[in-house]
């Protein structure tokens, strides 16, 4: 217990640059929480590693996760990856079914000093990470879509009773510590089948849950009730398609991408994701918001303590939460939430924001 093993894998585009003030944060939260004690290695992954090794996932890399507690990614540059080439294999996807990351847990709240649509807005989306639509995540070998003729493609969805019940527990067990609330989206109506199986496995699961009051939603009804009433929602499950979206959606009700973590999560092992992309656009600019990796090394941290009974790691996410609301609050931020701070300078003004909590 307070001491882990952390895998860093800075990732492509602005990847590098938030991930930087990440690990400054962590750093900083160390030397002030006692009997924390965080081990970084840094590991090869994305564009860099395959102009370095010839490919983007190095087998070094795998390897090494597998005997870490957690790890930290950046954000990728998936899109200009060559899918005809089997060294170019999207990582984020991979890692997740190989480490069985079977849960994608997005927090949207909102924050004061941020400008946003709505106030007051505070749930989660938790996303089934291991099968579903996405044609990396739903055959043992090669993927899920098929082209009879040159002018039709065929896509296959993958759902199964095992993924939707233990997807659905990590939901209820949100709920429980929150404010009692699951909320479980689908397309039943007319994907009787796969949807089925998932609206009753999450059903199944709520039964032993008396406490918590569950109701669900077709993900296009649930889609414009969220733009509506975002505050009424608490915990959300769903598969891996509706969530990818949905979570996105929320991201925008609070402000953007830049403020939403991610964590994906297994029985043995936590990557932390910044859920928004690598914007190569803007790399190398030092204009890159890392609220979003920041918050995510915060949930891997908070997850630890849960899972390890760890009261020094819960009291370091904690602060690290708190640092981000405080540097917000202040009116401190990237271009891209109204604030005219460099990445760097905002990362060190959070850093700083830590030494000023009481």
């Amino acid at each position: 217990m307070g001491t882990y093993q952390i895998g860093v894998l800075e990732g492509d585009g602005i990847g590098p640059e938030i991930m930087e003030e990440t690990i400054h944060v962590l750093e900083e939260v160390q030397t002030q929480t006692s009997n924390l004690a965080l081990h970084f290695k840094y590991l090869p992954i994305g564009l860099q590693a395959y102009h370095r090794q010839g490919v983007t996932l190095p087998r070094e890399t795998i390897d090494s996760l597998k005997a870490m507690d957690a790890g930290i990614l950046g954000p990728l540059s998936t899109h200009a990856y060559d899918i005809s080439n089997s060294n170019m294999v999207n990582p984020s996807g991979f890692l997740r079914k190989e480490l069985d990351l079977y849960a994608n847990v997005r927090p949207a709240k909102t924050y004061h000093g941020v400008p946003s649509l709505f106030s007051g807005i505070d749930l989660i989306v938790v996303r089934e990470n291991t099968e579903g639509m996405y044609a990396d995540r739903n055959l043992y070998d090669h993927s899920g879509e098929f082209m009879p003729d040159p002018d039709t493609v065929l896509s296959l969805r993958l759902i199964t009773r095992k993924a939707s019940k233990r997807l659905a527990k990590i939901g209820i067990e949100l709920a429980a510590a929150r404010k009692k609330h699951l909320t479980i989206i689908h397309k039943m109506n007319v994907l009787r089948k796969g949807c089925g199986l998932f609206y009753e496995s999450c059903q199944k699961i709520g039964e032993h849950y008396p406490d918590i009051f569950i109701d669900d939603y077709h993900v296009d009804a649930f889609a414009m009730h969220l733009v509506q009433h975002p505050q009424d929602y608490d915990v959300i499950v769903t598969t891996n398609m509706f969530g990818d979206i949905l979570s996105d959606q929320t991201a925008g009700l609070i402000g953007g991408l830049g403020l939403a973590p991610g964590l994906n999560a297994g029985d043995s092992f936590l990557l932390a994701q910044a859920t928004h992309g690598s914007a190569p656009d803007i790399a190398g600019k030092n204009i890159a918001n890392p609220v979003s990796e920041i918050l995510s090394a915060k949930m891997m941290l908070e997850w630890l303590g849960i899972r390890h009974q760890d009261p020094q790691a819960l009291q370091a996410a904690y602060a690290m939460e708190k640092a981000v609301e405080k540097a917000l609050a202040d009116g401190n931020g990237t271009k891209d939430i109204g604030g005219n701070l460099s990445t760097k300078r905002f990362g060190q003004y959070i850093t700083q924001s830590l030494n000023s909590l009481e």
